[in-house]
């Protein structure tokens, strides 16, 4: 049998420089990749929305750190306040003393006001009496 004779192949057409195939570039294809599924992209959207809601909640303006000095300020106002009411509540026994007991009224006379009866003599002392100077040698 004989072959047939072949015929000559015709050159390969030389690609136009808009044909020619470009490599694709890294982030292109990190894109078609990774995030071309749709279901990735929202598991990826939801992922950051997620991280940052935590961070939102945990120092955001009212955040659990706020939160926490809050509560703290909380109790020390609560003790404050309690420590104020006992004053409140001593000074107003105080006040109803003053008004009924005469002895309450003579002896805040004499304490703050330095009162005496006739014929009574008030020895003042210094609240802080100084230190004697040191014996000077002889």
């Amino acid at each position: 049998m004989k072959e047939k004779p072949q015929a000559p192949k015709a050159p390969a057409p030389i690609p136009d420089r808009n044909q020619v195939e470009q490599p694709e570039s890294l982030p292109r294809r990190w894109w078609r990749e990774s995030l071309g599924n749709g279901r990735r992209v929202a598991t990826v959207a939801a992922t950051v929305f997620a991280v940052f809601l935590g961070w939102h909640v945990v120092t955001g303006r009212n955040g659990l750190n706020s939160w926490q000095r809050k509560s703290l300020e909380e109790k020390a106002l609560a003790q404050e306040i309690q420590q104020l009411s006992a004053e409140n509540a001593h000074l107003s026994q105080h006040v109803e003393r003053l008004k009924s007991d005469p002895a309450a009224i003579e002896d805040e006379a004499r304490k703050r006001l330095h009162y005496a009866r006739p014929n009574e003599i008030i020895y003042a002392l210094a609240d802080d009496p100084k230190p004697a100077p040191p014996p000077s040698p002889k």
